[in-house]
């Protein structure tokens, strides 16, 4: 597997290019190519479920984008150490029957000496909202990387 820069031990610099790269990954929703950001054997949790290997990353995504519909996440850097970032995030979707959520998470990574993560946990909140009430749509418009996300 190719490396990922930035490598650790990450700075501010590096953590907040770390986290970007991951926002813009998943805001494509290609399992595939966001699962190359993950070791072979990398180690998840996912609110309840637990998840192990490049495969069943790909297999998660897969199920995850199928329910949550025009999917869009903003990340924002918590804090860093050595090969370890912390991240908050939001994202929004809708579901089959036309409902928008709003997903308030913090999410924890390590990551090996090739940039590549091998383990991220994740705690995940969902609350219902009202399309008018949207405020995430798709990527992030250029020049607002690193713009720091409201509590609610």
């Amino acid at each position: 597997m190719a490396p990922r820069p930035p490598f650790p031990p990450f700075d501010e610099h590096t953590a907040a290019q770390k986290v970007q790269a991951a926002e813009d990954a998943w805001n494509t929703r290609d399992p595939e190519r966001v699962a190359l950001a993950y070791t072979e054997d990398s180690v998840w949790r996912n609110r309840d479920r637990f998840i192990t290997g490049r495969p069943a990353i790909v297999a998660f995504l897969r199920e995850k984008w199928e329910r949550e519909l025009d999917y869009a996440l903003r990340k924002e850097l918590w804090g860093f150490r050595d090969n370890r970032i912390a991240v908050r995030f939001q994202y929004e979707h809708h579901d089959a029957a036309g409902q928008w959520w709003r997903s308030y998470g913090n999410e924890l990574w390590e990551f090996a000496d090739d940039g590549l993560m091998r383990r991220r946990e994740a705690s995940i909140n969902d609350v219902r909202i009202a399309e008018a009430d949207r405020r995430v749509h798709g990527p992030r418009p250029a020049g607002e990387p690193g713009a720091p996300l409201p509590v609610r």
